[in-house]
């Protein structure tokens, strides 16, 4: 949807579960229409498509494309920006470190992204710029060839000669945007800092690396890894990198007493990776891959112990934004707030929104209490207050 200062809102697809182009617009006629109908009804309505390899493949079919944007056109919906994250099946089945397959590394990431804007710039409309969000580089799991990183630069380079192209043949700016995760090869701001600088070494005075590649700013995974928005975002700034989407995510923080860890249990699962970072009181940091290997690492806690002497969990699991707090759970919708807070005091510097909470199907019970489509809707009914508070929608 469409907000104060040239702003846009949507929710994510990938929610919803569609690997062909069929599954992915019957999913659109289904649920995000129902959504609109509970948020959005005599509005334009925008959409943050995801599509797997396999179904932009399809979608670029010029019969589908065409259907596909005369659909979009009597429904009164847009896309602005769509994820390209994940290449493959993103749900009902392990997925954990295979979402980060094909990496940057390989010949199949560059194509993949090429497409997705090859038909993200037949689908945005004119005057709205256009983004797709991507893995950051590789996952450091990954047993990297010595040549890796020189040749994930290059992919890169590849793709933003691309996104450039597109952007002068079609009056579209387009832009790519990396999203740093725990364990992954960029996953602070630090490191994405020090990617850019070997960018600018590597391809001086081009203005194509500023205008055309940036970072997908998430702030459930900036969260889990103790990054104060603060900083983070002034300092991607202040060296050049544009924000090119804030994903609004909240991620879940425990204080690991015997009942919350009792109730992590009910988090940790076979189908993503939910890493965990864990900060001691006197300020050091471990960072476990999985929930899993934390709960059964990390050593017991005994009852009666006071929360201040015990070490903060993050977890990186997508948790709906109008969740209450209630202990022993916390969420971090108050990164998500000061980012808010920082979009208020400069608006231009990212005018890409997106909910992201893709976790529904392995929601524990009693957080999925309620159809998608109310949990969407009830997302949206939490942050549109949020926004106009500030400033940033109308009430």
């Amino acid at each position: 949807m469409r907000l104060n200062h040239g702003l846009h809102l949507a929710y994510c697809t990938n929610i919803h579960r569609g690997e062909t182009w069929h599954e992915t617009f019957d999913s659109l006629k289904s649920h995000t229409l129902a959504v609109r109908e509970r948020v959005c009804p005599k509005k334009p309505f925008a959409i943050g498509l995801r599509l797997s390899n396999r179904a932009a493949h399809e979608l670029s079919e010029p019969n589908a494309l065409l259907e596909f944007r005369r659909w979009l056109a009597q429904n009164d919906c847009y896309v602005f920006t769509i994820n390209g994250f994940p290449f493959g099946q993103f749900h009902g089945i392990r997925v954990k470190e295979q979402v980060y397959q094909p990496d940057w590394t390989s010949p199949e990431r560059l194509a993949y992204t090429n497409l997705l804007f090859d038909l993200l710039a037949k689908l945005v409309p004119a005057g709205v710029e256009g983004s797709v969000s991507t893995l950051p580089g590789s996952f450091k799991g990954f047993n990297l060839h010595a040549n890796a990183l020189k040749v994930i630069r290059q992919n890169l380079w590849y793709c933003v000669e691309h996104i450039a192209h597109l952007s002068e043949q079609t009056g579209r700016k387009l832009h790519l945007g990396l999203e740093p995760e725990p364990l992954c090869l960029l996953e602070s701001s630090g490191e994405t800092v020090q990617l850019f600088d070997r960018l600018r070494t590597e391809h001086p005075h081009d203005p194509r690396l500023a205008e055309n590649l940036g970072v997908n700013y998430d702030t459930c995974h900036f969260a889990v890894n103790f990054e104060d928005p603060w900083n983070a975002i002034p300092c991607l700034r202040h060296h050049g990198i544009k924000i090119s989407k804030l994903h609004l995510s909240s991620a879940l923080k425990v204080r690991p007493t015997p009942d919350g860890r009792r109730a992590l249990a009910a988090f940790a699962g076979d189908v993503y990776f939910h890493q965990v970072v864990i900060r001691y009181p006197d300020g050091q940091r471990f960072i476990y891959a999985d929930l899993n290997e934390a709960l059964a690492s990390e050593p017991h806690a005994r009852e009666g112990v006071a929360l201040e002497s015990l070490p903060e969990w993050r977890i990186h699991f997508h948790i709906p934004l109008h969740t209450p707090t209630a202990l022993p759970f916390e969420t971090t919708n108050d990164h998500l707030l000061v980012v808010l807070d920082l979009l208020a005091k400069d608006p231009k510097f990212c005018s890409h929104l997106e909910m992201e909470t893709y976790t529904w199907e392995v929601l524990p019970p009693e957080l999925k209490s309620r159809s998608v489509v109310e949990q969407l809707a009830a997302e949206y009914e939490w942050l549109l207050p949020q926004l106009a508070e500030r400033g940033l929608a109308n009430r």
